[in-house]
């Protein structure tokens, strides 16, 4: 999952990104306005958390360009602007949700969990494709009822692909939703993550989970065993 982190307070950012990224979430961060507006411009979020006071163009200017170009991103409010009417007037410009400093870090992500739900049309932070379960709670994934574990990294790509069950992810959307601006890595990443996780998901377990597209990029569905 991918996030943005616009906050102005440079040592809170910091720890934001920090452990956000160690959660397995590809993070990309700013700390003003006119910055943010930039990353939404020419990236797709999962999820923006957004300060409300910042230099140069604040949280709700931000806001309002996100949903006046009709981007349904879900936004966190983090801020320390606790009055009713400035609730208000952040969930009327069409906010999500709202966490006020200072705060718990495992509400931030028990918050996010719950706007990633929403945005994937799902009930539960358990997802379930054939035998295989991830709980994006406890970071736990089974197949067959046998633990298997995961990096990270992996782990962030296999949400992904079951959070889009059946539709071809191309490898231009895995590596925008799995690494940041920052990354600097081989250019064969993809590769090397989808050989890992065929691995310990495929390997001697039918059905088949995690399919090429040749030309196009790759899918998670169940397909019938012959």
């Amino acid at each position: 999952m991918k996030v943005l982190v616009v906050e102005d307070e440079k040592d809170l950012n910091r720890v934001i990104v920090k452990k956000l990224k160690v959660e397995g979430y590809s993070v990309d961060f700013c700390h003003d306005g006119e910055e943010a507006m930039d990353y939404i411009r020419i990236a797709d979020y999962d999820i923006i958390i957004l300060d409300i006071l910042m230099p140069r163009k604040n949280g709700y200017e931000v806001l309002s360009h996100l949903r006046g170009g009709k981007k349904k991103t879900p936004v966190l409010f983090l801020t320390a602007k606790d009055a009713p009417d400035d609730r208000i007037k952040g969930l009327d410009l069409g906010a999500d949700d709202y966490l006020v400093k200072p705060f718990h870090f495992g509400e931030l992500l028990a918050r996010i969990r719950a706007m990633i739900r929403r945005n994937y049309d799902t009930v539960s932070n358990q997802l379930q494709i054939a035998d295989l379960i991830l709980n994006a709670d406890s970071h736990v994934v089974m197949r067959a009822d046998k633990i298997i574990g995961l990096s990270a990294k992996e782990f962030s790509m296999l949400e992904y692909f079951m959070r889009n069950e059946g539709v071809v992810l191309s490898r231009q959307q895995l590596e925008e939703h799995l690494w940041d601006f920052e990354y600097q890595g081989a250019s064969n990443m993809i590769d090397v993550y989808i050989r890992r996780l065929r691995l310990k998901i495929d390997k001697d377990a039918k059905p088949k989970l995690l399919h090429t597209v040749r030309g196009v990029g790759y899918v998670m569905r169940k397909e019938k065993t012959v």
